[in-house]
């Protein structure tokens, strides 16, 4: 069980929409840091274990810097990541660079910052090098898809229809390329799962890198400096449900390392991650206001917030707790469909969720929103994206990111136009 509180006083809550009216993101520093400090210890036996946190997950350089500061590093998938990394103060090998249909300024740029590079597909061998002025980096990664080798996820999908990484034997042919290209110095990587929460998935992961490093490693004459096991770490979304066994994780992952490399004369590679959603997922809060209830065919708390400010029920039919502020005893004895008001049906963060009697102006939040939240936002409907607030350790609410606004919305068009709104709403 996992219980979903609000971990903040309402008078923080009413000090931030004082300055930034609902809806908007909130996040627990304190949190985030217990969880980046847990799965560094759960590694401990793996000397220079680092998580590269997705940035993907919460692209904002605050969280970033808060992070760097426990010792993460950055994984990227864009330029705009890789900015944001490096106004975070992330460079070099801090930075991992993971994409996929890579444009040709993105390596570029990604070298520039002196970012590990970790190709997904045979092809971006020579890609790679045309895009760097025909020379590629001395450290490469390359991304292996294990195929049927491997059991799909609900997320990303079976291995075998996932558009990400190289085949098995692919991956022969591209270390084979990059050491015949000068790279001296290799990682290898596998990514297969999205909000797993089942421990011995990564087990199984990491016996199939672990192989294939070994098989690599003897046909190829090269030594793999790390390993990187994705991310993918699940959480609980749901209260029923338990929080992964990070322990499990790393000892399924230790026992691999030991049966495949360590008793077959292979010096142990450093481990390293790149988990977004298992550190900051549910240290992040949607707060919103209920604008109107509606009784028809079903009942209907209407919300200032739509999914441009969490896409995820939308699109995945995922689910996220609903706690509504003053009433966490009252009885949850009425069926609601909780909506935002986007033009499109599935613009619903909860369908048939028992919950307390709602009125308007009733304060909610969804839970475990820090995480693919406000990333995954946009501008249907001219939606304008929401602020965030960082609360620090200290108790002290640290505006991240204000609100969008009109002029912010128009700014693009050629010519642009001016509504007068200024710049803070």
């Amino acid at each position: 069980m996992t219980p979903k509180t609000f971990p903040f006083p309402l008078e923080t809550v009413r000090r931030m929409e004082a300055r930034t009216p609902t809806p908007f993101h909130v996040y627990d520093a304190a949190g985030i840091l217990r969880r980046a400090k847990a799965l560094d210890d759960a590694f401990s036996w793996s000397p220079g274990f680092r998580n590269y946190f997705a940035v993907k997950a919460t692209p904002n350089p605050a969280v970033l810097e808060l992070l760097k500061g426990a010792g993460s590093g950055a994984d990227c998938s864009s330029m705009a990541e890789l900015a944001l990394a490096e106004r975070a103060g992330l460079r070099g090998e801090d930075v991992m660079f993971t994409s996929n249909d890579t444009p040709a300024a993105e390596f570029a740029a990604a070298a520039r910052m002196g970012a590990i590079l970790n190709l997904d597909d045979l092809e971006h061998v020579e890609f790679a090098r045309k895009a760097l002025g025909g020379r590629l980096p001395e450290l490469m990664c390359a991304r292996l898809n294990p195929g049927r080798a491997k059991e799909g996820n609900a997320i990303i999908g079976k291995p075998e229809e996932a558009k990400y990484g190289f085949t098995p034997e692919q991956m022969f042919e591209g270390y084979h390329a990059m050491k015949e290209l000068g790279v001296k110095r290799f990682g290898i990587h596998a990514m297969v799962a999205s909000n797993e929460r089942k421990p011995e998935y990564f087990a199984e992961t990491a016996r199939i890198v672990f192989t294939l490093l070994a098989q690599l490693s003897r046909t190829l004459g090269i030594e793999f400096e790390f390993v990187d096991l994705g991310g993918g770490i699940g959480i609980p979304y749901r209260p029923d449900e338990d929080e992964v066994d990070l322990a499990a994780v790393s000892a399924g992952v230790k026992r691999e390392m030991e049966n495949v490399l360590v008793k077959n004369g292979f010096k142990p590679p450093r481990l390293c991650m790149e988990c977004g959603r298992a550190i900051t997922g549910p240290c992040g809060w949607l707060l919103s206001r209920v604008l109107h209830v509606k009784d028809t065919y079903k009942k209907y708390a209407g919300l200032d917030a739509c999914m441009a400010n969490l896409m995820r029920p939308a699109i995945y039919g995922a689910y996220h707790h609903v706690t509504v502020f003053g009433k966490e005893n009252a009885p949850a004895d009425e069926v609601y469909d909780v909506t935002g008001s986007l033009c499109e049906n599935n613009d619903k963060f909860a369908i048939d969720r028992p919950l307390p009697h709602l009125e308007p102006g009733d304060l909610v939040a969804i839970h475990d929103a820090g995480a693919h939240g406000h990333a995954m936002g946009f501008n249907y409907n001219g939606k304008l994206r929401s602020a965030e607030w960082l609360v620090m350790p200290d108790g002290e609410p640290r505006l991240i990111r204000r609100a969008e606004t009109l002029d912010d919305l128009f700014a693009t068009l050629v010519p642009p136009i001016r509504t007068g709104e200024g710049e803070t709403r």
